[in-house]
C-alpha cells in the first residue's frame, strides 16, 4: 500500500536523495553540509551546497553560483529556511521573498539542513567572501538549538551539541582508540579505564527550564557575533519560526494522515516521544522572551512568528508535511508574513 507520504508530498522522496547520508558532503568546521551540484525537479544545489533560489524572471542564484550585483540579502537558518517540503526551489522562501513580497532586492538561500546556530555562524564565517554587500539577514531559526539543547550534558561542550553527533563521537573514540599507546608498568600492560559514549534515551537532558536556558544563551552569544560580523550597517533579524505545535493549530485532513504515519513509521519513536517537552506554547512563549531581551541588548530585531502566523491559519489549512515544515502554501504564507512583519520591500 502507497504510503500517504508518497501520495501527498512526493517531493519528499527527491529530500530524501538530497540527504542522502551515503552521499552526504563532510565538511570540515562545519561537520556536514548539502550535496554540490545536485539536480531535481525539487531541489537544486551549487557547487558548495548552497540551494538555489529563483528570481522574479526566473533567475537563479547561490551564494557559491551566480550571485546578482549587491546589495543581496540572506536567509540563514535550519531546514525550514532551506526549505524542505516545497515542490521547488522557487517556493522556498528565499525565492518568495525575492519574487513576490520583497523583491527590491535578491534574496540567496543561506539556510543549511538540522543546523544549529553555530552551524549557522559559521556557515556566514565561511563563505562571506562569496558575497558582495549585504543590506538585509534574516535568521528563520530557534527549532534545533532547543532539540539537540535536550541531549546529553557529556555532548554539550562549549558550543553546544549539535544533528549526528552521536557519530562524530563514535568516530573520534575510535581514532583515539586506535592512536593510544600502552604501557607497561612493572612487566604489566596497564590499559585506560574505557567508558562508553553511546547516549540513550535515558540520557536526554529533562529539565526543560535548563533546556530553554541553554539554548537562548548559546543562540544569543552566536547574534553577538553576527551583529559584529555583518557590520553596523546590515539589518539583521531573527526571526522564531513557526512550528506546528507551538502554534496550537489543528490538523487539517491531509496533516492529521502524515503526523499520524510519521509517527506510526519512525524508528525513533513518535514525536511526543521524542521531542514532547520542548513543543509547547509555552516553551515557544519562554524561549521567545529570552531571546527578545537579548536581541535587543544586542540591536537585532526579534519576531516570534508563531502567534502572528497562527493567527492567520485554520484547521483546514494545509501547512504542513511534517511538524516543522511547510506545503508551498505554508511558505507562501509565512514569506508573506515574514515581509509585513519585518517591513521587507
Amino acid at each position: 500500500m502507497k504510503l500517504h507520504r508518497e501520495a501527498l508530498t512526493p517531493q519528499m522522496q527527491e529530500y530524501d536523495r538530497f540527504f542522502d547520508h551515503g552521499d552526504m558532503n563532510y565538511q570540515p568546521y562545519l561537520m556536514y553540509f548539502h550535496q554540490q551540484g545536485f539536480r531535481s525537479p525539487t531541489v537544486n544545489s551549487d557547487r558548495s551546497g548552497f540551494r538555489l533560489s529563483v528570481g522574479p524572471d526566473g533567475e537563479r542564484a547561490s551564494v557559491a553560483g551566480h550571485v546578482p550585483p549587491g546589495p543581496v540579502r540572506l536567509i540563514t537558518g535550519g531546514s525550514t529556511a532551506l526549505g524542505i517540503g516545497a515542490t521547488g526551489d522557487e517556493h522556498t522562501l528565499a525565492s518568495l521573498l525575492w519574487r513576490r513580497y520583497a523583491p527590491s532586492g535578491p534574496w540567496l538561500n543561506f539556510a543549511g539542513r538540522c543546523y544549529n546556530s553555530t552551524q549557522e555562524l559559521l556557515l556566514f564565517t565561511l563563505y562571506r567572501h562569496l558575497l558582495p554587500e549585504i543590506d538585509e539577514i534574516v535568521i528563520f531559526s530557534g527549532l534545533n538549538n532547543l532539540t539537540v539543547g535536550r541531549l546529553p550534558e557529556w555532548q554539550q561542550g562549549d558550543h553546544g551539541a549539535f544533528w549526528f553527533c552521536g557519530e562524530y563521537f563514535t568516530a573520534m573514540d575510535e581514532l583515539r582508540e586506535r592512536n593510544r599507546k600502552t604501557s607497561k608498568v612493572f612487566g604489566r600492560r596497564s590499559d585506560r579505564a574505557r567508558t562508553s559514549r553511546v547516549a540513550t534515551f535515558d540520557d536526554v537532558r529533562r529539565d526543560i527550564g535548563q533546556v530553554i536556558d541553554s539554548a537562548a544563551e548559546l543562540t544569543l552569544r552566536h547574534l553577538e557575533t553576527w551583529r559584529r560580523l555583518a557590520g553596523p550597517n546590515t539589518r539583521i533579524s531573527y526571526v522564531l519560526q513557526p512550528m506546528f505545535l507551538w502554534m496550537g493549530k489543528s490538523c487539517s485532513p491531509e496533516e492529521k494522515l502524515l503526523f499520524e504515519e510519521i509517527d506510526r513509521i519512525s524508528k525513533l519513536g513518535t514525536w511526543e516521544e521524542l521531542y514532547g517537552d520542548i513543543s509547547t506554547p509555552d516553551v515557544a512563549r519562554r524561549f521567545a522572551e529570552a531571546l527578545q531581551a537579548g536581541c535587543e541588548k544586542r540591536h537585532v530585531r526579534f519576531h516570534d512568528l508563531n502567534p502572528v502566523a497562527a493567527a492567520t491559519m485554520t484547521g483546514n489549512d494545509w501547512i504542513f508535511v511534517d511538524r516543522a515544515h511547510y506545503t508551498d502554501k505554508g511558505y507562501d504564507v509565512v514569506a508573506g508574513l515574514l515581509a509585513e512583519t519585518l517591513g521587507l520591500s
